[in-house]
């Protein structure tokens, strides 16, 4: 699964290297320590609209979600406490994910994630920090939702909440080691069919996720403040010194 992860990148570089159209809401601050629920950037495609002078073209949007995906149909966004993460493999059948990753699939981008290593003999688990070799921006494949507050009245801007799942798979190599789940990465070649509002029909959804090539990441072992929501900053992903550096 994915259950922490950091994004320390500023929105100005992700309007550059994700060619976004429109920049939506204020920027967070960095983070090295994002959490389930917590508000964060991700990269969407909204669809074509017709406007004055005719059809428009899909807009990219950098954009606030909270991380947690929040169904239409749920009573209350508490819903979402339990839906950080969406497998691949169901993606396309679950009723809380499908017409999602029909319709409204993003990106979520990352510097890298925290993974928790069961070590046999050892009370305690192992933090992993996993990222791209180098250093690069990564995209988790993401699917968000938009629930609407049915106590807030029409006029209200924020009477509609913005929530965000990542897609999961199975790990193999050094990263099945560590937990036999990692976040689905979308490379940059992939970007544009991740995003596509063209594609809807969930066989060609299952199709793309089966296209997009096993995660490659470079693992090295942090220290155990991550594991409290609390604590912040760039020394959560600092390796420690004399840990094994990786499998």
């Amino acid at each position: 699964m994915c259950g922490r992860y950091a994004s320390s990148v500023r929105d100005a570089e992700v309007v550059d290297e994700l060619a976004v159209d429109d920049v939506v809401g204020d920027e967070l601050p960095p983070s090295w320590n994002v959490a389930p629920t917590d508000d964060v950037r991700v990269v969407v495609e909204r669809p074509a609209r017709d406007g004055d002078d005719g059809p428009q073209e899909p807009r990219r949007q950098l954009r606030t979600a909270r991380w947690g995906l929040v169904p239409p149909w749920s009573k209350d966004p508490s819903t979402g406490a339990r839906m950080i993460n969406a497998r691949s493999e169901t993606v396309t059948e679950r009723s809380a994910f499908r017409t999602a990753a029909s319709r409204r699939r993003c990106l979520v981008p990352a510097d890298g994630y925290f993974e928790w290593q069961a070590v046999a003999g050892q009370r305690r688990k192992t933090p992993w920090f996993l990222r791209a070799e180098d250093s690069s921006l990564l995209t988790f494949a993401g699917l968000y939702e938009l629930w609407r507050d049915p106590a807030r009245s029409d006029d209200d801007p924020a009477r509609w909440l913005w929530s965000v799942t990542v897609v999961t798979t199975a790990a193999h190599d050094a990263l099945g080691e560590i937990h036999d789940r990692t976040p689905l990465l979308v490379p940059p070649a992939a970007r544009a069919d991740w995003l596509s509002t063209a594609t809807t029909e969930l066989e060609e959804v299952r199709a793309l996720v089966a296209s997009l090539p096993e995660p490659r990441l470079v693992p090295h072992v942090v220290g155990p403040a991550v594991g409290d929501v609390r604590q912040d900053g760039p020394q959560l992903v600092e390796p420690v010194a004399g840990a094994e550096a990786g499998r």
